[in-house]
């Protein structure tokens, strides 16, 4: 599927891009092991991203396909890091209740994974479940990719599944070794040099 309009979202949209990345994540291993209990996860994830999405708004980029059914949130990485969402400790636990250690724990592995060169950070790439495997997330891909190419910013993301590890290998990202969860559930973080395909 080609000519999915990508449009930058401004802070109004902070919560339905948080709301829709909970929705599309609810069912990965990840995020079952962050919150177990099925029936208050994506409440609790919504909470947890919107904290993220609302840093993006004002330290990165937000994107979406016009009608809303994918996201993608990047980070900007350079010698001048973003400071830390305000309150970060207080509204982690606040959003994430009684499994803001797991959520904690997440942090620490990425923190402990993260590259140090220069590059843009994909911190979410989210598609509706019915729009998945449609284009969608090529789409929103395509479009950061040819301001990075352009630029000539590498980007980094950590993959949650060995879906979206494939899809983000049709698009140039060299995948390294897997970091995990303590059930096991892995992260696979990748690097894509600008230019790749």
């Amino acid at each position: 599927m080609t000519g999915l309009v990508v449009e930058r979202l401004g802070p109004a949209e902070t919560r339905a891009v948080a709301e829709r990345i909970a929705g599309a994540f609810h069912e990965l291993a990840a995020t079952r092991w962050l919150v177990p209990d099925a029936a208050k996860r994506e409440a609790v994830l919504a909470d947890n991203f919107e904290i993220l999405v609302d840093h993006a708004m004002r330290h990165g980029l937000v994107h979406a396909t016009a009608d809303r059914s994918g996201v993608a949130v990047w980070f900007p990485q350079s010698g001048d890091p973003a400071p830390p969402p305000a309150d970060y400790d207080e509204r982690l636990a606040a959003a994430c209740g009684e499994w803001t250690e797991r959520f904690q724990h997440l942090d620490t592995l990425f923190e402990a994974h993260h590259p140090h060169d220069d590059h843009h950070h994909l911190a979410f790439l989210a598609v509706v479940p019915q729009r998945q495997g449609r284009g969608v997330g090529t789409a929103l891909l395509r479009h950061h990719h040819a301001a990075l190419d352009a630029a000539g910013v590498p980007a980094y993301l950590e993959a949650s599944s060995e879906r979206s590890r494939d899809l983000y290998a049709r698009h140039g990202y060299r995948v390294g070794e897997p970091f995990r969860l303590p059930d096991g559930s892995p992260f696979y973080p990748m690097w894509r040099a600008p230019g790749s395909h």
